[in-house]
């Protein structure tokens, strides 16, 4: 049980990497809130994990972030760790053939939901003293084709998560990222299915990764409950791959 009644957000939890770390913090005893804009699918996902609820919002309105903080505040309860899971992904689309809109909107979400979520918790996190865990990606680490605002996103992230671990240190808020490598998700299936032949794509995204396979979001899940455990709490400013090896080529 090593959240045991912790209060954790985890925003972008209601799909992916973020509902796999909800059910995982769950089982490790927080009590969980989630947040998303889609209402229906994010109210689903909170009856499927004991002990969790939701609160619709949107990471891009700095409004809305502070509403979901006051919402968890106002039941007399504190925040433990921070999640920033929300993230989109516009594929096919090298730097010439990717819109002002697409670029806007992908960083609106991936990098400044982030920093707004992050600025909006801080007062609860630094009485808790509190964790932080940033969901950014191996392309933050390293050059990617067929995503250019992707890729500038996460690696704007991970720098953002090494600064805010500098500047609040003192305050005993640690801040990591984890960077996962190619996960089985809807994201992935959806780039598969792009891809013409789905078959054959899941063969050729197992190859690019050493360990020869995709990673399960349970995998990655594991990752972010260690980073906002006690058990890393000497660790902060941390981009932690969990990428089958893929970084290291």
């Amino acid at each position: 049980m090593r959240l045991q009644d912790k209060v954790t957000l985890i925003t972008g939890g209601n799909r992916g990497i973020g509902l796999a770390t909800a059910r995982l913090f769950a089982q490790e005893g927080a009590r969980v809130v989630l947040m998303a804009r889609d209402r229906g699918q994010g109210e689903r996902a909170a009856r499927e994990v004991p002990n969790t609820r939701f609160i619709a919002g949107d990471v891009r309105i700095a409004a809305d972030c502070e509403r979901v903080i006051a919402d968890i505040l106002s039941r007399g309860d504190r925040l433990d760790v921070l999640v920033n899971g929300a993230g989109i992904i516009y594929r096919n689309r090298a730097a010439t053939e990717t819109s002002e809109e697409e670029w806007d909107a992908t960083f609106d979400t991936n990098v400044k939901g982030a920093f707004l979520m992050s600025k909006s918790a801080m007062p609860a996190l630094r009485a808790s003293r509190g964790a932080i865990v940033n969901i950014a990606s191996y392309v933050g680490l390293v050059g990617f084709a067929g995503a250019s605002a992707y890729a500038a996103s996460k690696a704007a992230l991970v720098n953002l998560t090494r600064s805010m671990a500098l500047d609040h240190a003192r305050d005993q808020v640690r801040v990591n990222c984890v960077c996962p490598g190619s996960v089985d998700t809807d994201m992935i299936h959806e780039a598969w299915r792009l891809y013409g032949d789905y078959e054959a794509a899941q063969r050729v995204w197992a190859a690019k990764h050493p360990l020869g396979r995709v990673a399960t979001a349970d995998e990655v899940a594991h990752a972010i409950l260690f980073l906002a455990s006690d058990e890393a709490s000497f660790i902060t400013g941390v981009a932690l791959p969990v990428d089958g090896g893929i970084t290291a080529a």
